[in-house]
């Protein structure tokens, strides 16, 4: 069979690949490319020179105009630019080889990047609701700027399912089961629209994961995996979306639950040393809830403390942040459906707007911070004043179902009726006065109430707690 002679041009045989989201650094990005040259006929070898410019797509308008190389021996040449945030960008190279073409009308061809972005990586980590496996229909486009790193490798467009594993580079967080819709596409899309630059989205979750498999400190595998994944993708991220814990809180047997805010701390301490950011943002979703299953105080328990950590991390760990989840609708027993992960994703991206970027308020739900038992004093009855924080407007609540559970030295004490009592309290009035040491919890349960107070300004759910202390106020008044 003849041989193939090889054409003429500028050959880039390092760099990113057409689809690629650069990581911008102080509204920048290092494009660094690398190859070789080839000529057939007459020239000048001294002549040659490699040149590379940054165009956009949508208009063709140079951002950078062409910017030599450098050359080196055997035909290789290189080049390092600064690349502005936005896109997507048009990667043009050439060879210049004539003495006749001082316009660089003419070069000889080169090799291009096409739908290249300057922008902000997302790594998406945790269990089955950060992979997706919302079910059904759903008005949620792919967007042009809005990118991929797909486990098989290589860049594309950001498309449901972004934990597709067909053709996995990276075995560890390969999926039982076809993935589905996911809250993340929703949450880059708000970021790209408000920052007005391209982002990319860097997959890792696996369904099912426990803490334990993201925590070097016990088995760690797809915290290593984490890792291999990100290198490939770029080597930078500008933050952590997570959602996990619902493996951790279905194990009542295994102490999980108890011990997971010191671990979900060490892993995010362990994360942001391995990347070398000592404040790189996470976004969590405190867990929805479980339905259909066989339920027993042990296991509320679980998932009690398993949300508790969660809230509990978004105020004691710098750069944590949380958003709530009850109010979404899960599509199967444990899932959040399509509309509910589009309403997280846009969760997401406020709160990644407000406290990430400085770009607007400073979005969150509304936490419990005080318990006080007193009296009413219309009626005498013992009750207990809940007073919350992060309250944008006003405390609302359209039904009384079962949220608030007290207990103390006796065991339950039943909460009789509840109601909103001012803008950021809400008012138990119990059955019996208590005795000794009292807790209250908010929606804790396995499957908790649907309808839970919320914001009226946010219309966002108040978080769910866990072993809220009661303090003594002025029960015998």
């Amino acid at each position: 069979m003849a041989s193939i002679a090889k054409a003429s041009g500028l050959f880039i045989e390092e760099g990113p690949a057409s689809w690629t989201i650069l990581q911008q650094r102080e509204g920048f990005a290092e494009l660094a490319l690398r190859g070789s040259w080839h000529a057939e006929g007459e020239f000048d070898p001294e002549r040659a020179q490699a040149y590379v410019r940054v165009m956009r797509e949508e208009d063709g308008e140079a951002v950078l105009p062409w910017q030599s190389g450098e050359m080196a021996d055997d035909r290789r040449w290189s080049i390092r630019l600064a690349v502005p945030a936005g896109g997507l960008y048009r990667v043009e190279t050439c060879l210049r080889i004539r003495k006749d073409d001082p316009a660089m009308e003419w070069p000889v061809r080169g090799d291009m990047i096409h739908h290249l972005g300057v922008g902000d990586l997302w790594l998406i980590a945790g269990q089955s609701n950060a992979a997706g496996y919302g079910r059904g229909p759903h008005d949620d486009n792919p967007e042009l700027g809005v990118h991929l790193f797909r486990l098989n490798g290589r860049w594309d467009m950001a498309t449901h399912p972004l934990n597709d594993p067909t053709d996995t580079r990276f075995p560890p967080n390969r999926e039982w089961s076809n993935p589905g819709h996911s809250p993340f596409l929703a949450f880059a899309k708000r970021l790209k629209r408000e920052l007005g630059y391209p982002i990319g989205l860097v997959p890792a979750a696996l369904g099912g994961s426990h803490l334990r498999s993201w925590n070097l400190e016990e088995t760690g595998e797809l915290y290593r995996n984490l890792l291999d994944i990100v290198r490939h993708a770029g080597g930078g991220v500008k933050g952590m979306a997570w959602y996990q814990g619902c493996s951790d809180a279905n194990v009542p047997e295994s102490g999980e639950s108890e011990t997971y805010p010191d671990r979900f701390k060490r892993f995010v301490g362990q994360l942001r040393e391995d990347l070398d950011d000592a404040e790189l943002p996470v976004l969590t979703v405190q867990l929805n809830r479980l339905i259909g299953w066989e339920t027993s105080d042990a296991l509320d328990r679980c998932w009690g403390r398993v949300r508790e950590a969660q809230r509990q991390a978004a105020e004691r760990i710098p750069g944590v942040h949380v958003v709530p989840s009850l109010d979404c609708a899960v599509c199967d027993n444990i899932h959040n459906g399509p509309e509910g992960n589009v309403k997280l994703g846009g969760r997401l991206a406020k709160v990644a707007l407000g406290a990430v970027y400085g770009r607007g308020p400073l979005h969150r739900a509304p936490r419990a911070v005080q318990a006080e038992y007193d009296c009413d004093p219309e009626t005498g009855e013992s009750r207990i004043v809940l007073r919350f924080a992060n309250v944008a407007g006003h405390l609302l609540a359209h039904t009384t179902e079962n949220v608030f559970t007290v207990e103390d030295a006796s065991g339950r004490a039943e909460v009789r009726a509840w109601q909103v009592a001012g803008p950021r309290e809400i008012a138990l009035k119990l059955s019996r006065a208590l005795a000794g040491e009292a807790v209250v919890h908010g929606a804790f349960e396995t499957n908790p109430a649907y309808y839970v107070p919320f914001d009226d300004a946010t219309r966002w759910p108040m978080l769910a707690f866990y072993g809220l202390r009661v303090e003594l106020g002025n029960p015998s008044s």
